[in-house]
């Protein structure tokens, strides 16, 4: 997938929703970079439903390991300066709020807009990291690290197959499964892996559930009434069990006859005529022969003889027909216009009133074979629950936490996610089952490590493990509405102490560079991938 690299100064797109508050950003022209995903509904499509492909005894959501770009020598990182905000401090506000509880708790609420990207790496390996959805004009957007988007060590390509699953569980979905549009982050990540700019935001397509299960058969009223998981089998049968179903359950049962690759042609009448007429009247026809009207004027009808031959009067067809005044009426324009070739008549009584209407079609035999081959099948209904079910946008569903920007640092802040991978000792704390969370203040110093090229990274200590990768970052969370303000993401994992343990987790300073690309994610549609 080619990237696309913006220059300095390049345009940013700012839409009703966003420009006011990005304004005190004009002075941030970043370098920006976005990679197609999923490129249209087909392609994403086949990327949910490999993940949710069964494998054995599960599907591939479910066999995927928290990635992880460290080596168990962990980075002790160094504490350097203040930080340096390139501009006024901004904010988005979230959508969608939970259903506030009526007495104040002790437990933290988790946010319903946390959950788990998954992608294959490049190694080929099924792999996962956290996420957020995020506010955005389209409510399609979620937010986590770049390394959680983008091929380490690669600068080719956005990593394959990659999706979210907010609320993910065992293999479960319960919000559906929402697969990634078009990536964004900053240039210096992109094409250098600066982890200073280690974040990215994905617009996402409209989530889809795919269910799985046996079908049971129901009858066509319950099948009609049914808008999504049903199919209909149908058996081929003959022409006589065709006849037979027709006769018991009426035209507009389940016994179906249609002409398959029809073609028609003149003929002679044929020698037994007038000892089979009624057959060669009927629908079907006799021996593949019918006799069938063709529609003349008056005046050709007239000139016609009486008989059997083609050409020949249909006087069975020919006969007046009543008709309501506004069928009159139209007929009557049609034929000024040269549409009708019929004739019309205005019934009167003796007075001379009109009193009804009639119509008058004209038409001449003609002999046809058909050598159409005919189709007969019977149907039966079934409803499914394998099926595949748009459940609409992201933001409309979880929510979406706002995003903030240029922030005085020395904050409380909420970190969720799913850490799982074991401590550099061996010891396994979390599983990745559920979503964890850390509660502190923001440090006020840098950090820095250069193996990484991180020179201003926020701390926080906090003793997640990988797995919590690209974990949102939470200001002024709100434990009633489960919603807050993006303002970083996990990007690292540090042992400050030295005993094997991890104690530290770090991000990239939001600053107006990061409001700018979140504000040109935030503006693309992407749509539903179920037709």
């Amino acid at each position: 997938m080619k990237r696309i690299l913006l220059p300095a100064g390049g345009a940013v797109l700012a839409t009703g929703l966003l420009a006011a508050g990005l304004a005190g950003t004009a002075q941030a022209n970043p370098d920006w970079a976005s990679d197609t995903m999923a490129k249209d509904a087909p392609s994403a499509l086949a990327v949910a439903k490999f993940w949710l492909a069964a494998n054995g005894a599960t599907n591939n959501l479910a066999k995927a390991t928290p990635y992880t770009w460290e080596t168990k020598a962990t980075p002790t990182m160094k504490v350097g300066g203040g930080y340096s905000p390139d501009g006024k401090p901004g904010s988005v506000v979230p959508i969608g709020e939970e259903k506030k509880t009526a007495a104040k708790v002790k437990n933290i609420n988790l946010p319903k807009t946390i959950g788990k990207v998954f992608f294959v790496d490049a190694d080929n390996q099924l792999k996962w990291c956290s996420a957020t959805s995020i506010q955005s004009k389209y409510r399609n957007l979620v937010a986590t690290a770049g390394h959680c988007v983008y091929d380490e060590g690669k600068n080719a390509s956005v990593a394959d197959n990659w999706v979210f699953v907010p609320g993910y569980y065992q293999g479960k979905t319960p919000w559906g499964i929402y697969v990634g549009k078009t990536a964004y982050t900053h240039y210096d990540f992109a094409a250098f892996e600066d982890r200073d700019r280690d974040y990215a935001f994905v617009t996402v397509y409209n989530g889809i559930q795919i269910g799985g299960g046996s079908a049971k058969q129901v009858s066509k009223s319950e099948f009609d009434k049914a808008t999504s998981g049903k199919f209909v089998k149908e058996t081929p049968i003959t022409a006589e069990q065709y006849a037979a179903g027709v006769e018991k359950y009426g035209v507009d049962g389940p016994y179906k006859a249609k002409a398959v690759d029809p073609k028609v042609e003149t003929v002679a009448k044929p020698a037994d005529a007038q000892a089979n007429l009624n057959k060669y009247l009927s629908e079907d026809g006799h021996n593949g022969v019918k006799l069938v009207g063709v529609e003349v004027t008056e005046s050709v009808y007239n000139a016609a003889q009486a008989g059997l031959e083609n050409g020949y009067k249909f006087e069975g067809l020919s006969k007046p027909v009543a008709i309501s005044q506004e069928e009159y009426n139209a007929l009557k324009a049609a034929k000024a216009d040269g549409k009708f070739l019929g004739a019309l008549t205005e019934l009167k009584d003796a007075k001379g009133n009109v009193i009804g209407w009639q119509k008058q079609q004209f038409f001449v035999k003609k002999w046809v074979k058909s050598t159409v081959q005919m189709k007969y099948w019977v149907e039966e209904y079934y409803l499914v629950s394998d099926f595949i079910k748009d459940v609409g946008r992201l933001g409309d569903n979880v929510g979406g936490q706002g995003f903030a920007w240029n922030q005085k640092t020395g904050q409380k802040v909420f970190v969720f996610g799913y850490p799982a991978d074991a401590h550099p000792d061996g010891n396994k704390a979390y599983t990745g089952v559920t979503p964890k969370w850390c509660y502190g203040t923001t440090t006020g110093k840098t950090y820095t490590h250069a193996a990484t090229k991180v020179e201003e990274h926020v701390g926080l200590k906090c003793s997640m493990t990988p797995g919590a990768d690209g974990s949102p970052w939470l200001i002024k969370y709100s434990n009633a509405k489960r919603l807050g303000y993006v303002n970083g993401v996990t990007s690292l994992f540090g042992d400050q102490d030295k005993n094997d343990r991890y104690d530290l987790s770090t991000s990239a300073y939001f600053d107006g560079e990061t409001a700018a690309i979140y504000n040109q994610a935030a503006a693309v549609w992407s749509g539903s991938i179920v037709k």
